[in-house]
């Protein structure tokens, strides 16, 4: 039935999709929950290469102009935090240094330039804002940019010792590789734009030509983790689509529906309106569960009849008399009394088994009894062992309060009844028990 619940909402849900708008866009009406929620801070680390463009002096050289490519150096490490407003875009810190030099083989005068970054990033995850997660996969696309400062310090020529400050902008792309769910692979291709750089990359000074201006760029590698209680990073968060978590909220309610029909002693009334849930199988219950016993004698009318008649002659048989067949029964366990979760009092439901053997008791002066105390296994065993012992101990003083002699009462203490699923919470509830056995 469940299962044909959870079609015919589906199938409702799906009409009531397609009938929307179809200008409306789905991923505006996402909002952030519990159920779609995203790490949305992460910072990341990086090394590459950083090669400025321009300006230089007359004979220095960024790379050698001989080859294709002008050779490669680890020149770039830098590392920033980002915080993610929405699955689409964010803004990020980052920090940078860079080291500009001669390379052996460019032909280039010598020269060493040292450079300190911070800059300050707006971010927009392409994926996301252009809806290709499904295509997209593994793969992530960061767009960046910003403004940045710098300071720039030669170690060797004319400028040796001076220190410049510029600044400008930042911009940039970084393709990701998802590697776990909170970790990436990315690589960034970034450019800078100084708009007051009055050194050159060479550590000279730049010509009035060049209008204080420089550009420079970075290629570089390096991990983006996040931070945060979720299982998702903010760059390839899944937001939960809004008729799942409606099928997921149905699919609940439907469980708990379930879980309130369970009828955990077959007497015919739900456990949620069942006060007595422990009855004893085949015996009358009224409409709440509880044994019928309008003599109130302490013993159910079913079994009372029962012992009176049909097995009451059947004994005569071979036992000898309903007392026997009633010591049958207890000693087989069907008189038992039940515990609530960690308690050793007695539920309400179990008192009139505490009666039935006192009567016992009474009307067999010359008969003893072993009180066995059980305890399901959630917790520890000492624990259980030492539950199992109050449980029974319990069961002896109420009985010693209403007139057994001690003497005929010996505690069991049994500790832990294996015998069920210690994952089922029913069935845990028929092992928190006393049982007896009369001697």
């Amino acid at each position: 039935m469940k299962k044909s619940l959870l079609l015919l909402s589906m199938l409702a849900l799906t009409y009531n999709a397609g009938a929307q708008d179809e200008s409306e866009d789905p991923n505006e009406k996402v909002k952030d929950s519990p159920q779609n929620s995203y790490n949305r801070w992460s910072v990341d680390v990086n090394a590459g290469q950083s090669k400025g463009i321009k300006p230089y002096a007359d004979g220095y050289y960024g790379s050698n102009p001989k080859v294709q490519f002008g050779g490669f150096a680890i020149n770039h490490f830098s590392g920033g935090v980002r915080y993610m407003i929405s699955p689409r875009f964010g803004v990020k810190l980052d920090l940078a240094y860079d080291r500009f030099q001669n390379l052996d083989d460019s032909g280039s005068l010598p020269f060493d330039v040292q450079q300190y970054r911070v800059g300050f990033q707006g971010v927009v995850n392409a994926v996301r804002l252009f809806t290709m997660e499904d295509r997209a996969g593994r793969f992530g696309l960061l767009f960046h940019g910003g403004i940045q400062v710098a300071q720039r310090s030669p170690k060797m020529g004319v400028n040796d010792g001076v220190t410049e400050y510029d600044g400008g902008l930042i911009f940039g792309f970084t393709p990701q590789l998802r590697l776990t769910k909170k970790l990436g692979l990315q690589a960034d291709i970034s450019m800078n734009s100084n708009v007051r750089q009055h050194l050159n990359w060479d550590g000279s000074d730049s010509s009035d030509e060049n209008n204080l201006a420089g550009s420079m760029y970075t290629v570089s590698m390096g991990l983006n983790y996040s931070f945060g209680r979720q299982e998702i990073h903010g760059d390839w968060a899944i937001i939960a689509d809004s008729r799942l978590e409606e099928l997921e909220e149905l699919d609940k309610r439907i469980g708990e529906m379930e879980t309130m029909m369970n009828d955990s002693d077959k007497d015919g009334v739900p456990d949620y309106l069942d006060v007595e849930n422990n009855s004893i199988a085949g015996v009358a219950v009224d409409t709440k569960g509880r044994m019928v016993d309008l003599n109130k004698n302490g013993v159910p009318d079913e079994l009372e009849k029962y012992v009176n008649s049909t097995v009451n002659e059947s004994v005569k048989q071979s036992a000898g008399d309903s007392s026997e067949v009633i010591k049958k029964l207890i000693n087989e366990g069907y008189i038992a009394v039940f515990f609530d979760f960690g308690s050793s009092k007695p539920t309400a439901s179990s008192t009139q088994n505490v009666a039935f053997i006192l009567n016992y008791l009474r009307n067999n002066p010359s008969a003893s009894a072993d009180i066995t105390g059980y305890a399901d296994e959630i917790g520890g065993a000492a624990f259980n062992q030492e539950l199992s012992a109050k449980r029974a101990n319990s069961i002896k003083a109420t009985l010693v309060k209403a007139g057994i002699s001690e003497s005929r009462l010996n505690i069991v203490p049994a500790g832990e009844d294996t015998s069920v699923d210690k994952n089922s919470p029913e069935a845990r509830r028929l092992v928190r028990k006393v049982i007896f056995m009369i001697k």
